[in-house]
């Protein structure tokens, strides 16, 4: 999956729930455990059309062709009086994880977002609002708002910005790697099948994200926290060419800004996602030219390649390919990782990665294995067992790491 594209696709799996949870093209496997945070939104959306008086020959039903008629009078997205309602959900993530030595930094310490070991930590507590902007009845308007409270602010905040600027502030930092972050605030325009967004939002770069309950895994791999940026400010244009391609470009004040412009970032950021078959899907997202303070002013290029294929209707194997440079300093950073993510059923899932991080010819390697429970629809708990080795950034030869986490959403 794109990275923070999930909510795209949000309002047509609230319509057409049902025995066939899952949208062509999206295994169970992909579907089950990347989809979490969107039980409160898809509810209210839900809500909003059974409330809808249809006027005659409007099917808010669907069939098998997919959603109904959503364009008639009373009940079209894009200007009718059933659907586009504000909504407002969020989540709490909360977890702990082990260190190299008990009182020692974290194995990942500074690489990663699990910076604080040995203690129980309230990494991710969330709020949002957001109006979907769907132009498929013409011209519509959205927007979007998130902020979250915990350890992980740290690493959410616009960290490419100049000090002060936006939520990279003294007000926003807490005691104890407790802080606030805003990292997402934008509004959105959608007719057919364009859609432009504009303000601070997340990045399309690779196949993890920020947001804890669209991802596997409690941890997260080097590549996603070292070598992708997390967030833009700028304007981004979706085109949607066919059922299966979608084409992505826009201009962005460099990696990691919210609001400002550090070291005259400017930046490309583009691509597209197409399906290569019934079971296959291949992503290319890039960025190019000046990214800021992440390029110290100088310009550089990235990219992330992503095949997603599914092997079966419960497990989906995913190959992620990230190259950086930066041409003036000499940074060059490649990195390799490999998901294996089998569904069990509906409430148990099993996961397995393996990366290769290679920055400025140091390279390292993990590998991690996890499973993710779903006692109930909004409760997701996820322990897992991560083994590090060749880690020369933090001066020792291997290391073991165990985690584990719960999610609410909401």
């Amino acid at each position: 999956m794109i990275k923070g594209l999930w909510r795209h696709f949000l309002l047509g799996t609230a319509l057409c729930m049902g025995p066939t949870l899952y949208a062509q093209g999206v295994s169970q496997a992909d579907a089950l455990f990347n989809n979490n945070g969107t039980q409160l939104t898809s509810g209210l959306a839900l809500t909003s059309f059974d409330d809808c008086t249809a006027p005659e020959g409007c099917d808010l039903g669907c069939t098998d062709g997919g959603c109904g008629d959503l364009c008639g009078e009373g009940c079209g997205i894009g200007g009718g009086d059933g659907a586009g309602e504000i909504t407002f959900g969020g989540w709490v993530q909360m977890g702990y994880h082990s260190g190299v030595t008990p009182g020692a930094a974290a194995r990942n310490d500074a690489l990663s977002f699990n910076n604080h070991p040995h203690r129980f930590n309230l990494h991710q507590g969330w709020l949002y609002a957001e109006k979907v902007a769907d132009g498929s009845c013409g011209l519509d308007w959205g927007f979007r708002a998130d902020i979250m409270y915990g350890v992980d602010a740290g690493d959410t905040q616009a960290f490419g910005n100049n000090a002060g600027n936006w939520d990279l502030g003294t007000d926003f930092t807490r005691g104890g790697g407790y802080g606030w972050a805003i990292p997402q605030a934008y509004g959105e325009l959608a007719s057919g099948d364009w859609s432009v967004k504009l303000g601070h939002f997340y990045t399309l770069i690779g196949y993890e994200v920020v947001t804890a309950p669209d991802n596997f895994f409690y941890s997260h791999a080097l590549t996603m926290f070292n070598s992708e940026p997390f967030t833009h400010t700028g304007a981004l244009a979706t085109y949607t060419a066919s059922d299966s391609t979608t084409i992505y470009a826009g201009w962005t004040a460099g990696w990691d800004t919210g609001f400002d412009q550090n070291m005259n970032g400017s930046s490309f950021l583009g691509g597209f996602s197409t399906a290569l078959g019934d079971d296959v899907t291949f992503t290319y997202i890039s960025t190019a030219g000046n990214f800021g303070a992440r390029s110290a002013g100088n310009s550089g290029y990235s990219h992330s390649l992503l095949f997603d294929v599914a092997l079966s209707d419960d497990l989906n194997y995913i190959f992620q390919s990230d190259l950086v440079r930066v041409s003036a300093t000499g940074d060059d950073q490649v990195g390799i990782n490999q998901y294996l993510i089998y569904s069990l059923n509906d409430q148990v899932g099993l996961g397995w990665r393996t990366e290769w991080w290679k920055n400025q010819g140091d390279s390292q390697y993990a590998m991690t294995w996890g499973v993710n429970v779903k006692p109930m629809d909004n409760v997701i708990i996820r322990p897992e067992i991560r083994y590090d080795w060749d880690m020369p950034a933090a001066g020792i030869q291997d290391a073991t790491t165990f985690g584990i986490d719960a999610i609410v959403t909401f």
